[in-house]
């Protein structure tokens, strides 16, 4: 929350039973390029379980130049709203810092934040991504983007308003923080912060001939071709199936491109 000041304010807690979400809007591809940062705490209940929290909030931020039409696009943050505001550099680790300290940060795809919420701001935070982690834990859904988790798994707890509108920084931090809460209570941070710094394994061939099966069903050439794919989460998910069956894998690949849209 901010106060008179403008400053964020928290409430302390015991770093080992607060983990804080966040989501970043940004104007453009540039690595200052923030517009809006939202964030929403998981915290670890007395009885054992972990529970959405009401610390949840959002700041502005001004990206140092004119956001691209395509972003705003999708996030309608108009230039004029974020021309008073403060450079991401003032803001961003009273935000990814807060008083009491934190067990670790979470954002779903969080490569994407990882990029803006470099060590220098977070401390060297461990990170949980939780679109990974949900292809590890729930490999039976279809999709598994922030939105449609929601969807399709309809999180107990999670108020409709709140969450809306979609691609705006707090309300995606609010979302994702549900699907994080499930996640703590299935498994733990520490097995979370493991899967979250490998590849994605993903449950199932995202494209091709063979897309939609799972990789069990793939023979053995076909999966050594997806292990020198360029997609580093195809990559993985066929070299796993390799170890799997006992085959060795192949490690002359090419450099990876973008990941996949899962």
């Amino acid at each position: 929350m901010l106060t008179e000041s403008g400053t964020v304010a928290v409430k302390p807690a015991d770093h080992k039973s607060r983990i804080r979400v966040v989501d970043l809007e940004t104007g453009g591809n540039g690595p200052n390029e923030v517009c809006e940062i939202g964030w929403q705490d998981v915290v670890l209940g007395h009885d054992g379980a972990w529970k959405v929290d009401d610390e949840r909030g959002s700041l502005l931020v001004n990206p140092g130049r004119a956001i691209s039409p395509e972003t705003m696009a999708i996030h309608h943050i108009l230039d004029a709203e974020v021309a008073t505001a403060p450079f991401w550099k003032e803001v961003a680790s009273s935000v990814l810092r807060p008083e009491g300290g934190l067990l670790a940060l979470a954002a779903h795809r969080a490569a994407f934040e990882q990029r803006y919420c470099t060590p220098r701001y977070t401390g060297g935070a461990d990170w949980i991504c939780t679109w990974k982690s949900a292809l590890r834990l729930w490999p039976e859904l279809p999709r598994f983007s922030n939105q449609m988790l929601r969807y399709l798994r309809m999180p107990e707890g999670l108020v409709h308003s709140i969450g809306l509108p979609a691609h705006r920084a707090m309300p995606d931090a609010y979302v994702t923080a549900h699907h994080l809460r499930d996640m703590l209570n299935e498994t733990t941070s520490e097995q979370l912060v493991a899967w979250s710094r490998e590849p994605g394994l993903l449950p199932r061939v995202p494209s091709g001939t063979e897309r939609g099966k799972g990789w069990d069903r793939v023979d053995i050439e076909t999966l050594r071709g997806f292990a020198r794919d360029r997609d580093t989460d195809v990559r993985f998910s066929a070299e796993t199936e390799l170890r799997r069956r006992g085959n060795a894998v192949d490690v002359g690949v090419v450099e990876p491109e973008q990941g996949t849209l899962l």
